[in-house]
């Protein structure tokens, strides 16, 4: 499964995590990517979309 929005571009970050010893250990942070029907120039497709792009109305689903 694609963790990028077709919407908006939202994808992967990497990043520290810093514990109290001040240790740094690599991680990564996924966005919340949902596989929905959207309604495009008419017609319905499949996309990949964050639930930020779903919550704010940047799409509109298919019903």
């Amino acid at each position: 499964m694609a963790k990028f929005c077709e919407v908006c571009g939202k994808g992967t970050v990497s990043g520290n995590v810093i514990t109290h010893s001040d240790r740094k250990i690599r991680r990564t942070w996924k966005p919340n990517i949902r596989r929905i029907r959207v309604v495009e120039n008419g017609t319905s497709t499949r996309k990949s979309v964050c639930t930020r792009c779903l919550r704010s109305g940047n799409v509109q689903r298919a019903i």
